[in-house]
């Protein structure tokens, strides 16, 4: 089986690179296992160096046996010190990631280790991580699984007179009590307060007839999950099914669309065009999706005009909105992965329009 080493290497062979630095701390996890806060490695097609500092000497020497391990101290400086290794190995040309590293790290670069030639990695590694392992995935399930048992746990709170606030911080101590990080912070809001896609929780009560959006996820393992419900408190009126069977209605088209072969943007417009119907698609303002894994927002997106093409491994976000002023707001997450001939749901919670409280 391919290591993510293996897999870094044949797209530097395809892209020309003889060698590239890997500073981004999501990206080093994914490529070597470390879980430190500081580190680099230096990839070529022969060799593999990872340098952290003294505070992550042991550590690394455990997480990282894939590569060879260097580490310094004060008073040797960072960058000198990675100069030094990028020299000793015989560098003349370098990728860096682009895209993560600020113009003055690379203007810093550019000077520490003339003469070597900076140039850009492109998309490299977000194209590596979109598609992934089948040990990746399993651990996404398992965290998918953490967030339908959150949902279930904190319907009981959907009842009048309950604040956002208290939601939120009950979604919160939910997942640390079951040994997940947050993966972002809690996302309640209720009423006309729900046509805010990212609100934030505030001291407002819940009312008969609101709507309440609750989007949140947990980091367990280092992999995350993010899913959305919307509920309605006590009584649904016919404005309330309409809007949120046609939302329900534009993500099952935008799931049964998604196979491998098919661009994102596709997908994308599928939901639009079933909003469009209503006349609901001017409320969708965000794109349908994007990649979950290390990183809630993993790279790639299910987006307008969106390029990417699915393929198996590729685990998407898939949350139509409409967001009403003066009404409110639904939105409808799942996770999914690309399959060889569809789809697989991560989140089992399910998607009919719940009253709460429950009789």
């Amino acid at each position: 089986m391919k290591t993510n080493l293996d897999r870094l290497r044949a797209k530097m062979f395809t892209a020309g690179l003889t060698a590239v630095l890997i500073s981004d701390e999501t990206n080093l996890g994914w490529l070597t296992g470390f879980t430190g806060s500081f580190g680099r490695a230096i990839v070529t097609a022969d060799r593999a160096r990872f340098i952290t500092d003294s505070r992550y000497t042991l550590q690394a020497q455990e997480e990282v046996p894939s590569m060879e391990v260097t580490t310094f101290a004060s008073p040797k400086e960072g960058d000198e010190f990675l100069a030094e290794n990028i020299h000793e190995l015989g560098i003349l040309e370098l990728g860096f990631e682009s895209s993560i590293v600020t113009h003055s790290g690379w203007e810093r670069w550019t000077t520490k280790f003339a003469p070597i030639k900076l140039v850009s990695m492109g998309p490299m590694m977000v194209e590596l991580r979109l598609v992934k392992s089948p040990e990746e995935i399993d651990l996404l399930r398992t965290s998918c699984r953490l967030a339908d048992a959150c949902f279930d746990h904190i319907k009981r709170l959907i009842q009048p007179g309950v604040s956002e606030i208290d939601i939120s911080l009950d979604i919160e101590f939910f997942l640390r009590r079951n040994g997940a990080e947050i993966g972002f912070a809690p996302i309640v809001v209720s009423g006309e307060r729900s046509a805010r896609p990212h609100g934030t929780p505030s001291e407002k009560l819940l009312e008969l007839g609101d709507f309440v959006t609750m989007d949140f996820g947990g980091t367990l393992n280092g992999y995350n999950s993010d899913i959305t419900r919307t509920v309605v408190v006590g009584h649904a009126s016919d404005r309330h099914r309409e809007v949120y069977e046609l939302v329900l209605a534009a993500q099952m088209a935008a799931l049964a669309m998604m196979k491998p072969g098919v661009a994102a943007g596709d997908v994308d417009k599928s939901a639009r065009d079933v909003l469009a119907t209503k006349d609901l698609a001017k409320f969708f303002g965000h794109g349908l999706g994007h990649g979950l894994g290390l990183a809630v927002h993993d790279g790639g997106r299910l987006g307008p005009g969106s390029p990417t093409i699915l393929e198996p491994g590729q685990v998407w976000t898939v949350e139509p909105g409409v967001y009403i002023p003066g009404f409110g707001g639904v939105r409808i997450e799942d996770d999914v992965v690309v399959t060889e001939t569809g789809i697989e749901i991560l989140t089992h919670t399910p998607k009919e329009l719940l009253v709460l409280p429950q009789p």
